[in-house]
């Protein structure tokens, strides 16, 4: 199958919205906690070894970064949140220009959100469903780090958090995922595809 995502390149970083691409196009942008594994499942997702930078230390993306695919269409890598060694000035900085993205950026068609399957739900994950929801953004949640449980566990959590995002957020959805095995990738690009109005090829 045709990624087209590997044609992905980096276009700039920026600490706010200020000096961000023009709000034209459509956008997609990735968040989760700070050890998720967002700029893995990015690398993964594009093809690319290091589209993304990936680190031991999380915590590494502090700037909103932008990624082209075309002319119209950008991935968003947004700064990773919830990291206890991060002073709390710039955790709130992070916190208000996430918000504010979310909340005016009229190109943004949606967010993928990025969750420790061993971990669902923290503080930081509601905050960014709540924020999706009063946006009327949809939402769609990588499982990730799956290949970390046996399927039956991860299957379980796979029905939990489906339970809880229909009670709750009925715009999200939700799937297992792996940078490491790759297992679904090809569904998290399916999302991404009618997120931008791309046709299957």
């Amino acid at each position: 199958m045709n990624n087209r995502y590997q044609h992905a390149r980096f276009l700039l970083s920026t600490p706010d919205l200020a000096h961000a691409p023009p709000d034209s196009g459509r956008e997609v942008a990735f968040a989760g906690r700070s050890n998720a594994g967002k700029s893995s499942a990015l690398n993964v997702i594009t093809g690319q070894k290091s589209l993304a930078r990936t680190s031991k230390t999380p915590g590494r993306t502090q700037q909103i970064n932008f990624f082209r695919i075309d002319d119209q269409c950008r991935l968003v890598d947004l700064p990773g949140y919830g990291y206890a060694r991060v002073a709390r000035n710039i955790k709130n900085h992070w916190q208000r220009h996430l918000a504010g993205y979310l909340e005016n950026r009229l190109c943004l068609q949606g967010v993928i959100l990025l969750v420790d399957i061993r971990h669902p739900f923290k503080e930081f994950d509601r905050q960014l469903l709540d924020w999706c929801h009063l946006a009327g953004l949809p939402a769609h949640i990588l499982l990730t780090k799956a290949d970390k449980l046996k399927r039956g566990p991860a299957q379980a959590v796979l029905l939990q958090v489906s339970k809880h995002l229909a009670e709750h957020y009925p715009a999200a959805s939700v799937q297992l995922f792996s940078a490491l095995t790759r297992a679904g990738a090809e569904e998290a690009r399916a999302v991404l595809d009618s997120w931008f109005g791309y046709s299957a090829e």
